[in-house]
């Protein structure tokens, strides 16, 4: 019988392979500063974190930057496929995220109604 994991939003840190101080520096860092910061950390642990940050929304482009100091083979075994794919995603140039904000003029739409000069809109 396996026990199942608990989760709990009294220590949100729980999984985080750091203490919440120097996940909070890390965090707060800008981004030239945080391979330097890290270096310091044992790879295993620095792969553990790449997850941990990868996993969460507002730090996903971060856990990528902190996996690119890592080897594919330690962030396979912090994550398996996850680990793989975090390893391809941070040896690929950066792009910025666009967030939908290149949208094509064909996908429009409008509230308006047609238009009453025969055009297409």
């Amino acid at each position: 019988m396996t026990k199942a994991l608990t989760l709990s939003f009294d220590d949100p840190t729980a999984e985080c392979p750091l203490a919440p101080e120097a996940l909070g520096r890390i965090t707060r860092a800008d981004p030239e500063t945080v391979s330097a910061m890290v270096d310091g950390i044992p790879e295993a642990t620095r792969a553990r974190l790449a997850v941990y940050l990868y996993g969460r929304s507002h730090t996903h482009e971060l856990g990528i930057r902190i996996a690119a100091t890592c080897e594919g083979a330690t962030l396979r075994r912090a994550a398996g496929l996850v680990g793989n794919t975090l390893y391809d995603l941070s040896r690929r140039p950066y792009a910025a995220p666009s967030y939908g904000s290149q949208r094509s003029q064909a996908g429009r739409i409008s509230l308006g109604g047609p238009r009453l000069d025969g055009r297409s809109g």
